[in-house]
């Protein structure tokens, strides 16, 4: 674990050492969330969002290889014989 002291400036900003940032592998453009604790703050990167895909995108993700099933199969009720459920 590495420490710092580092200065708030006039306009709030602090410079995060070029050893922590380059230890951390934060560089330009890095997004940081900070974090309020009971002890002070905790900065962290920015977690990665998700792109939300479409729905329509997910067509032929599962693949069956086996026979063609049929509509009024699939469409059947399922009754269940056990009752372990």
């Amino acid at each position: 674990m590495m420490a710092a002291t580092v200065r708030l400036s006039s306009k709030g900003q602090i410079v995060i050492p070029k050893e922590v940032r380059d230890s951390l592998h934060w560089g330009i453009g890095v997004e940081l969330v900070l974090v309020t604790t009971e002890y002070g703050v905790m900065l962290q990167t920015k977690a990665p969002q998700q792109r939300k895909l479409p729905a329509k995108s997910l067509r032929g993700f599962l693949q069956h290889t086996g026979t063609p099933v049929p509509t009024e199969a699939l469409c059947k009720p399922v009754e269940y014989t056990d009752d372990r459920f």
